[in-house]
């Protein structure tokens, strides 16, 4: 999956940025305060993706 797919399917799911770190941007989700790392890589793996949302509390892509 596309790194810029997976960063316009977390805003539609209530996620928001909460900082740039050095390799990772850290999203929030604010309706359940959960947060996880998207890495800056151009492709992300599925099972990565996948992760992600659950770690945020959001539907899968």
């Amino acid at each position: 999956m596309k790194r810029v797919q997976l960063l316009k399917h977390l805003p539609r799911q209530g996620c928001e940025l909460l900082r740039e770190g050095g390799r990772h941007s850290w999203r929030l989700n604010s309706a359940t305060g959960r947060r996880s790392a998207v890495p800056r890589h151009t492709e992300i793996s599925d099972l990565l993706a996948r992760k992600i949302c659950r770690d945020l509390g959001v539907d899968e892509p």
